[in-house]
């Protein structure tokens, strides 16, 4: 779902700026899920303006109200106004994992290798 600016007066985002931006919406999700904030592709091609964290988490025992933290990586001034859609929200189940110590781990094809090991 669309996610919109809750806003009073317009929010002038300078390049290079953040600014968190109020939504008016708060949620109750159940145990077992969280909301992902993830930026609109409209905003990052045509303006510079995407998400500072992005996917932002939201934990399913959070109660207060979204806001949306925006960056200006563009060139020019960037005015967020009330209603504006500035977000997106996905709900997605969440996996809970139990930890166990290991001394080593099970080999793999692609072992240890990192950034860019496995080419283009």
């Amino acid at each position: 779902m669309d996610l919109v600016a809750c806003l009073d007066e317009p929010v002038v985002l300078e390049p290079g700026s953040r600014a968190l931006i109020p939504t008016g919406v708060a949620i109750a999700l159940p145990a077992g899920f969280e909301a992902q904030v993830r930026p609109r592709s409209g905003l990052a091609l045509e303006h510079g303006v995407t998400l500072l964290n992005a996917p932002g988490t939201v934990d399913s025992d959070y109660r207060g109200e979204l806001k949306v933290l925006l960056v200006n990586l563009g060139q020019r001034c960037y005015e967020i106004r009330g209603g504006d859609r500035i977000a997106q929200l996905v709900v997605a189940p969440v996996s809970r994992v139990e930890w166990c110590l290991e001394e080593t781990l099970p080999p793999s094809s692609r072992g240890g290798g990192g950034f860019g090991h496995t080419g283009r």
